[in-house]
């Protein structure tokens, strides 16, 4: 009987579970390039250099941007449906925390910044471990919770307007660690929502805007890059203030819920 009952499945839909397998296989493989990426990245930054350090930023963009696409690609396909036995947010959470904390920070550790006090980036690389820890890091309506790890792009600007005081990389790494234990909401643009895509335009223009920067660098110290540098932290700045706007309405409205119900 099981036998006959096999023989009744039409075989294109045989074929179309088997294609939709191959694509999800796919979708993971394209996630595990960011371990790839995440090698490169090792070898460069343990080589040295102001070079290494120029195409380890250009990795880690590459990092980025594949994190912030296999996820629309997961969805698009229905991947935990289709391959249920194998869990892509592990992975995409290993590659994230290699390419996004502990690479960075090794970085900037190896470039001595901030000069002397290198032993202060124990204290993002500890508040990250506990950032990807948390169960409630992704927020059901579609915001990351506390500050979302972007150390990578922490070490790229402290790296690039080096010689700084030491004082201020350590207040800027102080700062963002502690922000990632605040609970307040970030943007999360690969989600669903009107801000999410003016956030992703902003994005790719700003992405634009850094591929243009490691192409175009000779010397981190030539005044055009340092330019090009300065305009586009604009991205970042928008960021970070349209997310704190973001949390204060939604405390404003569960202020004002409370209120109402007493």
């Amino acid at each position: 009987m099981a036998h006959a009952a096999d023989l009744q499945v039409e075989p294109p839909r045989r074929r179309r579970r088997r294609f939709k397998k191959f694509l999800a296989w796919c979708v993971h493989a394209y996630t595990a390039l960011g371990l790839v990426a995440a090698a490169g990245i090792a070898v460069l930054i343990v080589r040295g250099g102001e070079e290494s350090f120029r195409w380890a930023f250009g990795l880690m963009l590459v990092a980025t941007l594949i994190d912030a696409t296999d996820g629309t690609l997961a969805r698009a396909i229905r991947i935990k449906e289709v391959l249920p036995g194998f869990d892509g947010r592990r992975l995409d959470d290993l590659v994230d925390f290699l390419t996004y904390t502990f690479l960075p920070l090794f970085l900037l550790w190896r470039a001595d910044i901030p000069a002397g006090w290198t032993g202060v980036l124990l204290v993002p690389l500890l508040a990250s471990a506990y950032g990807f820890c948390q169960v409630s890091i992704k927020t059901d309506d579609g915001y990351f919770l506390g500050f979302p790890s972007y150390w990578n792009f922490v070490a790229f600007y402290l790296y690039v307007f080096q010689p700084l005081p030491p004082g201020v990389s350590i207040a800027l790494l102080i700062t963002f660690a502690l922000l990632t234990f605040v609970p307040l909401r970030y943007l999360y643009p690969s989600q669903r929502g009107r801000l999410n895509r003016v956030t992703n335009l902003l994005a790719a223009a700003w992405i634009a805007l850094l591929v243009w920067i490691i192409a175009d660098w000779t010397d981190r110290f030539d005044g055009r890059i340092r330019l090009l540098a300065v305009i586009s932290l604009l991205f970042p700045v928008y960021y970070l203030a349209a997310s704190w706007v973001v949390s204060a309405r939604l405390w404003r409205r569960r202020q004002a819920a409370r209120r109402g119900t007493t």
